[in-house]
């Protein structure tokens, strides 16, 4: 049975996740919500700058609330709990990467009677967090016992995310490192990376850990060519954020960003290192697992502003779990509670 799809918003990565609802042979796009009045009314296709496809797109809610759909991929920059409260009620399953990867108490019990009053189900994923954080990492703990530590670290060139005015704005990139360190940008990211910690802990069976977040970042030491224009010595051209948790003076979880504007002329002098842009997975136990993913970065700057795969990936992980959540009990539902979620043939080679 093909599954009815909406999609809600179209940044990058609700364009990426449009491409691979019409390439999966159980999917079918039959609405989207787009921010913009200037967007409303258009063929999805030339918001995507594609042929028609014959779906257009809506700034309405009351639009997408009434469509007859089997999920929606909500993907706006932030999320909005009322709104998700509404489709869910509504009868729509939910699948999005800004939220609800591993719900506290009060989440589930904020979000999960609009589920069950829909009959649906509530599921965040995505890459980071949603993947390389905790999915990865919990995968390759199945491989040891014994685990004393896991990490999921992300190295990335931030001049190939093409979203100037987040960047700048929100990420507090070409800022003076007082003005970031103000910034939203932590406690923005915290909700998601400290629910992949404790996955990581809920799941693994460490005994109650503390979690502490840092922050760091480095400045540039000459001009730095980027997406946002130039930025000056003195402004900040790199950043780490990291969650980790500790069992009494035992660090046992470790998930990191480490976002750079290219790796010369900053201060302090951070590199890439030999591996270059990359995810890394580490699990300690017997045996220990160390793993480094390429392919997940662009491999130029030109590259990534066009297509960045790690945008895409992300879309990819939401689009091929649809089948899965339209399949489950109603309520929330975390990767964890989850088959194993596939991608599809490409349809030239599909049966």
């Amino acid at each position: 049975m093909t599954l009815r799809v909406i999609q809600w918003a179209t940044g990058g990565v609700g364009q990426a996740a449009i491409g691979q609802i019409l390439l999966h042979p159980d999917l079918e796009l039959v609405g989207c919500w787009v921010h913009s009045e200037s967007k409303a009314g258009k063929d999805v296709g030339e918001i995507l700058g594609t042929d028609p496809i014959g779906v257009i797109a809506t700034n309405s809610m009351e639009e997408i609330l009434a469509l007859d759909a089997d999920c929606v991929l909500y993907s706006p920059l932030m999320p909005n709990p009322k709104e998700v409260a509404a489709l869910l009620k509504s009868g729509k399953n939910v699948v999005t990467p800004l939220g609800w990867f591993w719900p506290t108490e009060e989440e589930r019990a904020r979000m999960e009677p609009h589920a069950i009053a829909g009959g649906v189900t509530l599921h965040g994923t995505g890459i980071d967090p949603g993947g390389a954080t905790e999915q990865q990492p919990l995968f390759f703990s199945g491989l040891s016992s014994a685990i004393t530590y896991v990490r999921g670290e992300e190295y990335s060139d931030i001049r190939t995310y093409n979203a100037p005015d987040v960047v700048r704005h929100i990420m507090g990139f070409g800022q003076s490192p007082e003005e970031a360190m103000n910034g939203p940008m932590l406690s923005l990211l915290a909700n998601g990376f400290e629910q992949s910690v404790q996955m990581c802990l809920d799941t693994l069976g460490f005994a109650e850990a503390e979690i502490r977040s840092e922050r760091h970042v480095a400045v540039a030491t000459a001009p730095i060519d980027s997406p946002i224009g130039t930025i000056e010595p003195g402004q900040v051209a790199a950043q780490q954020f990291a969650w980790e948790a500790f069992v009494g003076d035992t660090k046992v979880v470790r998930v990191a960003v480490n976002w750079l504007m290219g790796d010369e002329h900053l201060d302090p002098p951070w590199k890439y290192g030999p591996d270059g842009v990359r995810f890394e997975v580490e699990v300690k136990g017997d045996p220990d697992a160390f793993v480094v993913i390429h392919g997940w970065h662009p491999t130029s700057v030109a590259a990534g502003l066009v297509r960045n795969p790690g945008i895409v990936v992300t879309a990819a992980h939401c689009v091929n779990s649809i089948p899965y959540v339209c399949a489950a009990e109603p309520g929330i539902l975390t990767f964890v509670d989850m088959p194993l979620v596939a991608g599809r043939a490409h349809p030239d080679l599909a049966r």
